[in-house]
């Protein structure tokens, strides 16, 4: 496994090392040790999946907080994503910043969302299929959330349309603490 630090303190873009021969290719989605090598404790304690029926739908931003705080490794399964990672941990280097990767169906890459960010993405193409491992399991009460078009962050999304729930689209405006 191939780890590139991303933009945001802590989060990584990893990239899948196949192994291959005439019937296709094998490769580790998640070894416990390659991640300890990196300063990475990640217990999978959940995995995660959703689907996509239409090209625009934005799920998240989404975070728990402690002691209920999860780190994420999410790959896209089907289609295409614009994955997103808000920083919204007052003492980070990179705290109110924001960084998108396009993940893709094939494209053997995934992104690892620290614990304390928060988490979102969306479909680029129908049918669009994400799964991801988290490090704790939902925490009804300890989930908070950035609304998608947020001024405090100002994602840029690829897509103009947003196909977003009702609950996403009420968070209150982020209120980034000066520091």
């Amino acid at each position: 496994m191939i780890f590139e630090p991303a933009e945001i303190d802590g989060a990584f873009v990893v990239a899948m090392e196949p192994l291959t021969d005439d019937r296709g290719w094998f490769a580790r989605a998640w070894c416990e040790n390659e991640f300890r090598l990196q300063g990475l404790d990640v217990r999978a304690v959940q995995t995660n999946v959703s689907f996509n029926h239409r090209r625009g739908t934005i799920r998240g931003l989404h975070w728990q907080v402690e002691p209920f705080g999860e780190a994420k490794l999410v790959r896209c399964t089907a289609g295409a994503i614009f994955d997103v990672i808000a920083d919204v941990r007052p003492g980070s280097p990179t705290y109110g910043r924001w960084q998108g990767t396009h993940l893709a169906a094939g494209d053997r890459q995934l992104v690892y969302v620290p614990e304390g960010c928060a988490h979102g993405y969306q479909a680029l193409a129908d049918e669009s299929e994400v799964s991801y491992n988290a490090s704790h399991a939902y925490a009804l009460g300890a989930e908070r959330g950035i609304r998608w078009d947020d001024p405090a962050f100002g994602i840029a999304w690829p897509l103009t349309e947003a196909i977003v729930s009702e609950k996403d689209a009420s968070w209150p405006d982020y209120a980034l603490e000066v520091r």
